[in-house]
């Protein structure tokens, strides 16, 4: 059983709010990245946060630590839950995202792997690992692993042991639901969500199979 993350991706305020109303009731948590916030603003946050899910910051922070605790601070002040950052650019980078989540009584979550093709051009050869185990140093709360090669997912499951792992992936990347639903705690889905006729239908669907599934 994996909860339901919905990636919110869409760029006008008032669709995305209408879709998260619609959605709430069959998700877990809803994840905001750069598309809606830069269109919107950070004030967005206030507007979802209101349907009582927790909020993800899918901001992938890749900086300087300073500028990284800069980033999350503003994300933790606007009433975000969660915050990703990358593994990439060094503990003292990664830790500053998690310090100031935890300040902040939030999460952070590390990515180890990403779920589009171009990713195992630089993400294999053991360097997801080593990303992980940056998370696991650090004291993040958990990774993001590719719900499209749950192989890859089940040996970063083994580096991170009982810490969170979300993946992305499934639906309009080709993830296959039931191959990684085990293997995570989380399982997020975008455009097979909002870009349905019916977001709410479809939310309910995935919830349905996530809960079921072993």
């Amino acid at each position: 059983m994996a909860d339901l993350i919905l990636a919110l991706d869409v760029t006008d305020k008032e669709r995305a709010v209408t879709i998260a109303r619609a959605c709430a009731p069959h998700i877990d948590a809803i994840k905001i990245g750069y598309p809606l916030v830069l269109k919107a603003g950070l004030g967005i946050a206030h507007d979802i946060a209101r349907f009582g899910l927790p909020l993800i910051a899918d901001f992938k922070v890749a900086d300087i630590p300073n500028t990284n605790r800069l980033i999350a601070d503003q994300v933790f002040a606007a009433g975000f839950s969660s915050i990703i950052c990358h593994a990439f650019t060094g503990r003292d980078a990664v830790q500053a995202c998690v310090d100031s989540a935890h300040k902040n009584n939030g999460e952070c979550y590390v990515v180890a792997e990403m779920s589009h093709p171009g990713a195992t051009e630089f993400f294999h050869g053991g360097i997801a690992e080593r990303l992980a185990q940056v998370a696991l140093v650090c004291g993040a709360d958990g990774i993001i692993a590719p719900a499209t090669r749950p192989e890859r997912a089940k040996k970063l499951r083994a580096v991170v042991g009982e810490k969170k792992i979300y993946a992305p992936g499934v639906g309009a990347q080709g993830g296959d639901l039931q191959a990684i639903t085990s293997v995570v705690d989380g399982i997020i889905v975008g455009r097979a969500i909002y870009e349905s006729g019916n977001p709410a239908y479809a939310a309910a669907e995935f919830s349905r199979h996530c809960k079921e599934l072993p």
